[in-house]
């Protein structure tokens, strides 16, 4: 497999983002705000001018495709190499770029007023990437006892601190509605646990970094 270019990816998820971005603002100054203020689609009636906002989110749906894609064939392949070495896979730190990617979260706001999607809230879980930096930091670790205690001590301890905070949401969000409205109830739980799994992601790595750093740093200073 062809190694995979982080940059490449982060480019092309920018260029997606200005291109929705001048879509929006061809829509709102020419074209009546079609697509981009709430609208009942039951009504709707194509027009030529609804090309570039339909155009934008169609590629916008073919690069998450893509992303997801990319990143399983990534991990899938990492994983394999790493199991045969008994190494850390082999990451470039830049690869935490990727989490620039949660900022697509953003775009479920306007697609549910639109389109009553609420699926791109999911992409908020893409803040995790931001711990693809410490991986990367950790390329070719030998996977030692020490790592492995190290890997066990980071991920337990994320996962209280994401599990507090998931108690803590359930116990807010079952007090009642969000502005007494079950829709907005389930559009806050679910952006708040896409932002807890990608705490939790994050967290683990740099715990890891943190934890196998003082090891070292320890080790050094007993020589």
């Amino acid at each position: 497999m062809k190694k995979f270019n982080g940059k490449i990816t982060v480019i092309l998820g920018v260029l997606v983002v200005l291109l929705m971005a001048a879509a929006t603002w061809y829509s709102v100054v020419c074209n009546d705000w079609r697509l981009v203020a709430p609208m009942d689609l039951s009504t709707y009636e194509f027009t030529p001018r609804d090309l570039p906002m339909l155009l934008s989110t169609v590629l916008f749906v073919l690069y998450a495709l893509y992303l997801a894609v990319l990143l399983l064939r990534f991990a899938v392949a990492s994983k394999r190499q790493a199991a045969a070495n008994n190494t850390t896979r082999k990451l470039n730190p830049k690869l935490g770029l990727l989490g620039f990617a949660g900022f697509f979260g953003f775009l479920g706001f306007w697609t549910y007023n639109v389109f009553y999607q609420v699926y791109p809230f999911i992409f908020f879980s893409f803040f995790g990437f931001f711990g693809f930096f410490y991986e990367g930091k950790m390329s070719s670790t030998l996977m030692d006892e020490r790592f492995v205690e190290n890997k066990l001590r980071a991920e337990v301890a994320a996962h209280r601190v994401t599990q507090s905070i998931i108690l803590l949401i359930l116990l807010v969000e079952c007090r009642g509605a969000v502005r007494g409205n079950l829709e907005y109830t389930l559009i806050a739980v679910m952006i708040a646990l896409s932002l807890t799994y990608a705490l939790d992601l994050f967290l683990s790595e740099y715990l890891l970094y943190r934890y196998d750093r003082a090891d070292q740093l320890d080790e050094g200073g007993e020589e």
